[in-house]
């Protein structure tokens, strides 16, 4: 895992994390991963959310847990998937959300980094994961640098919006200060849970009016086909 490409100032920000010693293990871990499995995202795509939402600009904070484990689907964003790859069933219902909520016109793909260009940090707990067994790369080290990721982005001096879907992100909540922040939480969309209170939370438009409140830009959650 050689190619660690952050944008100037999550260097900065992170730098202290690169040199603990969880983060080496980490990282030997996943060059004994590489020669015996396919893993995903493609190594050059792992800190993908750090290179398109910089720092400074993070606005918003969806969380996810695990990235996808099919071929070609993940690239660095939670819950985005590469183009010409069919949306998965959790962004098939993230989709349907937001029509009901904001009458989002559903696009042809499931590519999401006009949303992270905006200020969405795009984040998973765990970056990487082996071909076709979710959760594979659980408690080696990545839940350890996503804490202290969100704890960074909760120092922020300018109040940033934290969405948390599902009991595994609302775990996280400890993490923030939640008189400076907003956080807006729910089920998550997963087919499994979406009936269960994500369907009909409304967070696009609540994300929106959280950040009108701080003075802030309101996201064009619109994406155009491709």
């Amino acid at each position: 895992m050689t190619h660690i490409r952050l944008s100037p100032s999550w260097q900065t920000v992170l730098a202290e994390e690169f040199e603990k010693p969880y983060f080496s293990k980490l990282q030997n871990f996943l060059l004994a991963e590489r020669q015996s499995y396919t893993i995903y995202p493609p190594e050059e795509q792992i800190f993908s959310a750090f290179e398109l939402t910089h720092y400074e600009n993070v606005n918003v904070f969806l969380l996810g847990q695990d990235p996808y484990h099919d071929q070609n689907q993940a690239h660095g964003l939670c819950f985005s998937v590469q183009p010409g790859i069919k949306p998965p069933p959790s962004l098939i219902n993230i989709f349907k959300e937001l029509k009901d909520d904001v009458g989002f016109e559903i696009p042809n793909h499931g590519y999401l980094v006009s949303w992270a260009k905006q200020g969405i940090l795009m984040l998973n707990a765990v970056l990487t994961v082996r071909a076709h067994t979710p959760n594979s790369h659980k408690n080696q080290g990545w839940e350890t640098f996503t804490d202290a990721v969100i704890s960074k982005v909760n120092q922020k001096l300018d109040p940033v919006v934290f969405v948390l879907w599902g009991g595994y992100a609302q775990k996280k909540l400890k993490l923030i200060d939640t008189t400076r922040h907003t956080v807006i939480q729910s089920a998550h969309p997963s087919p499994l849970s979406a009936r269960n209170g994500f369907f009909g939370s409304k967070p696009f438009s609540a994300i929106n009016s959280a950040l009108r409140s701080f003075g802030k830009p309101e996201i064009d959650w619109q994406i155009q086909d491709l």
